[in-house]
């Protein structure tokens, strides 16, 4: 899997190597999950403030407030972009003061709290949603699964 990563800001504690690691681990298990090969994928990720990703969901999404994860998924725009024979599969933003902010709140460690947005956010990208309780339900539990035994 090409994975470009792209750190706007960076995570107090946890160091940009290990988060390198994290999402090249999470996105590739994520595509495993879902039956996907890794190796055709193309995946950016952002990593950004609170500021930025409101920006970015009021102009994208219309709403208007800092999110956890964003996700835009080039497949939803028609056939499949492919480039050196991968799939370009879209982006991914994450907001870290907002993945800090759950952590604690979750009390969870940063790492385990990155890992379930970059989880989320890959899924989407692949085409999983919940918009329904039953679109929900399946995403989360695919989710738990992946993140069950990965060792953080």
């Amino acid at each position: 899997m090409e994975i470009d990563i792209s750190f706007e800001k960076q995570f107090e504690g946890l160091p940009e190597t290990q988060v390198v690691e994290l999402c090249e681990r999470v996105l590739e298990k994520t595509a495993r999950a879902a039956g996907e090969d890794p190796d055709l994928l193309e995946v950016s990720v952002l990593f950004t403030g609170d500021e930025h990703i409101h920006e970015l969901n009021r102009q994208y999404r219309g709403v208007d407030r800092a999110t956890d994860v964003l996700s835009f998924a080039l497949r939803e725009a028609g056939p499949a972009e492919m480039v050196e024979g991968q799939e370009l599969l879209g982006d991914i933003v994450v907001s870290v003061d907002t993945a800090s902010r759950q952590a604690r709140e979750y009390g969870e460690t940063l790492a385990a709290e990155v890992a379930r947005l970059l989880c989320h956010g890959m899924l989407h990208l692949l085409g999983y949603d919940h918009c329904t309780e039953d679109e929900e339900a399946q995403m989360m539990a695919l989710q738990e699964s992946i993140l069950s035994d990965e060792p953080l």
